[in-house]
């Protein structure tokens, strides 16, 4: 919010102890009323903070609060003008109008709208506000409202048992007037509200701590109820000693030695001798010493299996991960239908975890299909966000490691935080007709410097390039994890104009961040857009000027074998290797873009080990506008885009 509109509504709005005689006065006639339910529309927060509910109250009901100027700021809302608290009589509740006026946006103009809040109940620790909003601008705007309630309630015990608060936002559409549009408008309004309140809880985070609850779902609760699969000496060895064989083994042995302890050492043989060796002297003999041989290598061979499952059964289990950025932990539960095509019996497996070019690797489970390891393998604090972990099975009496039972990744691009808590991932491999083999996995990544690790980034980016490199607005790398489906940890650092060279050149912007490099174009309502990982590259190459590229040198991305098949389609070329090339070309200025992929990918790759070229060159980043002509402003316009964002905040008290 600007200064402007921030000193206009603290100079609306009644001092805060105003607000809470008139709470008094409303609690005094209560008759105990019950706490509303959540609105059938949807729960957009549901969150508990370390706070007392009070305290949480007047944080965001209260004009001498600075978080919702933050959240406006954000949203880019202005103009208020926001009346002071009155009590109604008739319905012995509190109430309150707004007016203010949303930004301009890609698809429609600046929209103003009326809000109006009413305290349902304030009662002790207990407070629920219902906000009705109206924007009669948008299209259709007179047929609807959103209305909007904050709970704010006690929470529950934390496991520092602090004071803490749960606060639970919901919503509806409620219709004056029936309306064709009427599932449009919803869908809109539902995606716009997720959006704006995504940036509502992220501000709120950063205000007040969320409080880490001492219930089952918290990560330490989870990873203190696993228990390691572990097997004693004796009964791992009971295992061997049961093998049928070892047992036939054992039972050859003992014959052998029971007939040569009964025959009589004079008995005189007529067997074939040569050198004072008895050879075999009847085709029985000679199978029976086929099978001994036999037996021989089969014992050695399921010996060695045994000591190889006795040797790595801890492995890297209960290493405590250090250091202070990105933590990876894994919680490596069981695994189902373990078996191999390329190997008879059951396989000895084992998991091996790579992510950030640092591995781990688990026990070996003895001949089983169905391993429960319940193993955690923490990762040293990383730098840079890690973009991909590699999951492999292997079996350790399999041929070699280069052919292991099965394999899969779990992409920290594709999936939000949230979504790694408890997962069965299938392995892709050669397996028998009907088995699928899986494993469940429980995945917790966390960022231990908080917000601080952008900065530090940024820091580390612009001593690379050689010059300063400036945080980019929120709503820039709003629409720029938007536009890519990336989660909210991602942002941008830079972006370029440029052509993607395939059989004819199409024009689009290049946007780095610290985990992909990806393309987007819309040439006349045909959208091309993709991205790859920067870990998936494996070369960079600068191609010589040509007449069609207008005397500017391109460039060409390599990609390793297999990797980045999701953007197989802005590709050039397949070379006879299996890798995609990417070609780009008519950058505006291809210093400043070749330097600055080179930077990134070598920070990617070598984790600052590796210094890369100096920039000399000074130039201003470009923000991300959103103006005619900007990164979004050839979409493809929709109704329902429109309502999502005009209603991305409803709500800016």
């Amino acid at each position: 919010m600007h200064s402007d509109a921030r000193e206009n509504g603290e100079n609306c709005m009644p001092p805060e102890a105003s607000l809470h005689e008139l709470q008094k006065t409303m609690e005094s006639k209560d008759q105990a009323c019950e706490m509303p339910a959540n609105l059938p529309g949807g729960v957009l927060v549901d969150q508990s903070y370390s706070i007392a509910p009070a305290e949480l109250n007047s944080m965001l009901f209260t004009a001498n609060s600075d978080f919702w100027p933050e959240v406006a700021e954000l949203q880019g809302t202005s103009g208020f003008n926001i009346e002071p608290w009155k009590h109604d009589n008739s319905e012995n509740c509190l109430k309150r109008t707004l007016t203010y006026t949303k930004a301009a946006s890609k698809l429609v103009k600046s929209v103003k709208a009326t809000e109006e809040q009413k305290y349902l109940k304030a009662s002790g620790n207990s407070f629920a506000v219902l906000s009705s909003v109206n924007t009669p601008d948008v299209p259709c705007g007179n047929c609807f409202k959103v209305e909007i309630l904050y709970r704010i309630i006690p929470g529950p015990q934390s496991a520092s048992e602090e004071q803490t608060t749960q606060l639970n936002v919901s919503w509806r559409l409620n219709f004056v007037q029936s309306t064709m549009l009427k599932g449009m408008i919803e869908n809109g309004t539902r995606q716009g509200l997720a959006e704006g309140y995504s940036q509502f809880s992220e501000v709120l985070s950063r205000k007040v701590k969320v409080a880490e609850l001492g219930d089952a779902n918290s990560k330490d609760k989870i990873l203190a109820s696993l228990q390691p699969q572990k097997e004693s000496n004796w009964k791992l060895a009971a295992r061997f000693l049961g093998s049928f064989a070892f047992i036939f083994s054992l039972s050859t042995a003992l014959y052998i030695i029971t007939h040569l302890h009964l025959a009589k050492p004079n008995m005189v043989h007529g067997g074939l001798e040569y050198f004072g060796i008895d050879l075999p002297d009847s085709i029985g003999e000679v199978v029976f010493c086929i099978v001994l041989i036999i037996q021989g290598h089969n014992i050695i061979k399921v010996g060695r299996r045994f000591l190889q499952a006795w040797k790595q059964r801890g492995s890297d289990h209960g290493v405590k991960a250090h250091g202070d950025g990105w933590l990876l932990t894994i919680a490596l539960i069981e695994g189902s239908s373990v078996v191999s095509a390329g190997t008879p019996g059951l396989p000895d497996p084992y998991v091996v975890f790579t992510c950030n070019g640092k591995r781990k690797t688990s026990s070996v489970k003895y001949q089983t299909s169905e391993p429960k390891w319940n193993e955690i393998f923490e990762f040293d604090a990383m730098d840079d966000p890690p973009a991909r972990l590699d999951v492999v099975v292997h079996d350790s009496d399999g041929p070699s490691n280069e052919t292991p039972i099965g394999q899969t990744e779990v992409n920290f691009v594709k999936n939000n935080l949230s979504d790694l808590g408890d997962m069965w991932l299938p392995l892709a491999g050669r397996f028998p007709q009907g088995h699928q083999p899986k494993l469940h996995l429980r995945i917790f990544l966390s960022n231990s410097r908080g917000t601080e690790v952008v900065l530090d980034y940024l820091e580390k980016m612009g001593k690379e390039v050689g010059k300063k490199i400036h945080l980019r607005s929120a709503q820039t790398n709003s629409a720029f994890r938007k536009l890519f489906s990336l989660p909210p940890e991602e942002f941008l650092i830079d972006d370029f104009t440029c052509h993607l060279k395939r059989k004819m050149p199409l024009q689009g912007r290049l946007f780095l961040s610290p985990r992909i490099a990806g393309f987007y174009a819309n040439i006349f309502g045909r959208k091309t857009k993709f991205f790859f990982l920067w870990e998936d590259i494996d070369d960079i190459q600068v191609v010589p000027p040509k007449l069609a590229t207008v005397g500017n040198p391109s460039l060409m991305i390599i990609l390793r074998k297999d990797r980045g098949l999701e953007a197989r389609h802005g590709a050039k070329t397949l070379d006879p290797q299996g890798r995609l090339k990417f070609h780009f070309q008519t950058f505006v200025s291809f210093n400043d873009a070749h330097r600055i992929i080179m930077a990134i990918w070598k920070m990617r790759s070598s984790g600052l080990e590796q210094k890369g070229e100096i920039i000399d060159k000074e130039s201003e980043l470009k923000e991300l506008p959103y103006e005619e002509g900007s990164l979004l402003a050839n979409d493809d316009v929709k109704m329902s885009e429109v309502y999502s964002a005009v209603l991305s905040l409803t709500s800016v008290a």
